[in-house]
């Protein structure tokens, strides 16, 4: 699959840091949509392309992991990236149990996430940067 623009969906509670990824992303060439649950992320993957979820953990109505498990009913092939204030080895094995391509604590680096989304998307759909 050639994807061209990706679509990254940003999913977190907090407004400030789902801003403050979207500002990671979109100078990098990446379309961003955002949502501040998961029941409002599920809404979007149910009505637009999606190519990739970041998700908070800790949210309102559905954690990350009730999040990454409903999107896979939706849309099988959906490379997720969880990120947490309190990771721990439990909930890092709940994240491999979701397969979730990978796991980070906040604070988070742009570079590190930057990372973990290029190798999802490669890993996923064979993209490739365009230099």
């Amino acid at each position: 699959m050639v994807i061209d623009t990706p679509t990254l969906l940003i999913t977190d509670d907090d407004r400030s840091f789902r801003e403050t990824l979207q500002c990671v992303f979109e100078p990098r060439g990446f379309h961003t949509v955002l949502a501040g649950d998961g029941e409002e992320a599920l809404e979007i993957v149910r009505e637009e392309r999606v190519h990739l979820a970041l998700l908070d953990m800790h949210m309102p109505r559905l954690s990350g992991i009730e999040t990454i498990q409903r999107f896979k009913q939706v849309q099988a092939i959906l490379p997720c990236i969880l990120i947490s204030g309190d990771l721990d080895e439990p909930l890092a094995e709940q994240a491999r149990q979701a397969n979730v391509f990978s796991v980070h604590s906040k604070p988070v680096s742009s570079r590190e996430i930057t990372s973990a989304v290029v190798a999802a998307l490669q890993q996923t759909y064979d993209w490739q940067i365009a230099e």
